[in-house]
């Protein structure tokens, strides 16, 4: 990833274990999609923010992707829930399926996308 095109996701220190996740977009196949990136067990993890079941946005409030437990990242619309380390649902209308990953590197004190060719588009 050039530095030129390259933008951090968020500032690592942004990322509570548990709480709230930063929500971003990005160019793929001359598409956007939407995405978030979570901490968990102190480890990042980042999805398309569209549940497995119906491709609706996770999120009931802005980055409140974990349940009230703060163990699972669920679906307001649907309550699937899923493992925030793996993205598969564990429960719900599309249990055994998962939510699409998004490669992501913590370094710097930043989060970036792993992946080289999506351009980062934050949301506002």
């Amino acid at each position: 990833m050039s530095e030129q095109t390259a933008a951090p996701i968020c500032r690592s220190a942004e990322l509570v274990d548990g709480g709230l996740g930063v929500r971003f977009s990005f160019e793929r196949n001359g598409g956007t999609l939407s995405a978030f990136v979570v901490r968990h067990d102190g480890k990042v993890y980042a999805y398309e923010n569209a549940c497995a079941h119906i491709p609706v946005e996770l999120d009931y409030r802005d980055g409140e992707f974990f349940d009230l437990s703060r163990r699972y990242l669920v679906c307001a619309t649907h309550g699937a829930y899923y493992a925030p380390e793996t993205g598969v649902c564990l429960g719900g209308p599309c249990a055994g399926r998962r939510l699409a990953v998004i490669g992501v590197v913590e370094h710097d004190g930043a989060v970036w996308l792993q992946d080289p060719d999506p351009i980062l588009k934050p949301l506002n």
